[in-house]
């Protein structure tokens, strides 16, 4: 876990994403690793998770509005990387070229 300045502590980008995947946690980890766009989203999501947890300190106000943005930008990203995660599920499979009549 990251610890804060002010001593709170708050997951990792990857603890973050593997709470959300948990049955996928083994793939989230070899994405997050090799595929730098996933580990942006990763980044993303923590950081969306976290401001949606602390709307709720923010005044009556502005909080639902708050809370509304955060909780759209948490659904966005999840809905992005579970198409990440599904594409890197698909195997590719080719046929061999198709050989010619071999020269004498």
């Amino acid at each position: 876990m990251a610890s804060e300045e002010n001593g709170s502590t708050y997951p990792s980008a990857l603890e973050t994403a593997e709470a959300y995947f948990p049955d996928q946690a083994k793939l989230v980890q070899r994405l997050f690793d090799v595929n730098e766009a996933f580990h942006s989203m990763c980044e993303d999501l923590a950081a969306a998770a976290q401001a949606l947890a602390q709307a709720e300190q923010l005044p009556e106000a502005i909080k639902e509005l708050r809370r509304l943005e955060y909780a759209g930008l948490v659904d966005a990203l999840l809905k992005e990387m579970r198409e990440a995660i599904s594409q890197s599920k698909i195997v590719v499979l080719r046929r061999p070229p198709v050989a010619g009549p071999k020269s004498p």
